[in-house]
């Protein structure tokens, strides 16, 4: 059984949240030095290159990966994606998969109501109430004492041995995320220029700009954005976060449907995981994917 199963009344200790502050303060910090490296340096095509790829494959490594297999169960994957799809989600450095999901299980239970993790509804409707509250959804909760009770969200995961040992892996897949970049850029530019520049920018700034771009499903999309379809929270849609995002950011129907594999169920809804799980199935990779039909679509529809 997965060793860090917490009881409701269990809390978060310094230790918790001083990591927390690392692995989110330091990335913060990269992403906002960037703005002043590229008024200077400037960073060359390698260097860009290197960053797109690792925040592509970590972002769909949360997307598809922690949120819509093994939160939601959105579809099945064979024992090696699952496998590598954990790992890169991993090397987000948002969390371990079990906490992970576990939290996000727990919030479309309680979504934007008591008992939500991150609503940014929790302080009240008032304008000083929303924006204490989007500070808290986007990223104060992460360092509240309370943990998600695992046992009681995600006992199906606490039962994957794999999901256990990669759990219990963070660590090394959290300096591979970071020591990868660098070492492909060096060896590339074979200069310690290039070990700096990898580190930077396909490392800490690729994780900073990552974890906010998360962050912001959290807190945008459940105070602003279109509703399209019947919810029972205030999640929207907000068009210009669902490229960063994996298509994360179709976040109304996804409340109105969450096991949907598919979250931009229009043409022009631009939903990258989804459309990367419609390859896997092609090659056999996944199945008993869940897509949205044009019926089960229609049902979720607000009236004009």
């Amino acid at each position: 059984m997965y060793q860090g199963a917490q009881s409701p009344e269990d809390r978060a200790g310094i230790s918790d949240r001083l990591l927390v502050m690392i692995f989110i303060g330091i990335p913060l910090l990269a992403l906002l030095s960037a703005i002043y490296v590229l008024w200077g340096p400037g960073i060359n095509l390698a260097d860009l290159v290197l960053a797109i790829f690792m925040y592509v494959i970590t972002a769909h490594g949360i997307s598809i990966g922690f949120h819509r297999l093994f939160t939601h169960n959105g579809f099945k994957a064979s024992r090696a994606l699952r496998i590598v799809l954990a790992c890169l989600g991993t090397m987000a450095i948002e969390g371990d998969v079990i906490s992970w999901a576990a939290d996000h299980r727990r919030h479309h239970q309680y979504s934007d109501k008591p008992g939500d993790p991150h609503s940014p509804w929790r302080f009240g409707k008032g304008p000083a109430a929303l924006a204490k509250g989007m500070i808290w959804a986007h990223i104060g909760w992460m360092f509240r004492s309370e943990k998600t009770n695992f046992s009681r969200y995600v006992p199906d995961l606490m039962r994957d041995k794999d999901l256990v040992r990669i759990t219990r892996l963070q660590p090394v897949l959290v300096m591979i995320s970071l020591a990868a970049p660098a070492l492909i850029d060096g060896l590339v530019s074979w200069s310690w220029r290039g070990v700096a520049a990898g580190f930077f920018w396909a490392g800490l700034v690729r994780i900073g700009l990552l974890h906010h771009v998360t962050f912001s499903i959290n807190s945008i999309c459940h105070a602003f954005g279109r509703r399209l379809y019947n919810s029972r929270d205030r999640s929207g849609n907000v068009w210009w976060l669902a490229l960063p995002s994996a298509g994360e950011a179709w976040h109304n129907y996804h409340h109105a449907d969450p096991t949907s594999a598919r979250h931009g169920v229009l043409r022009s809804q631009v939903d990258t995981s989804a459309r990367v799980i419609w390859l896997f199935e092609r090659a056999g990779w996944v199945h008993d994917v869940r897509w949205p039909d044009g019926q089960r679509i229609r049902a979720r529809l607000l009236p004009e």
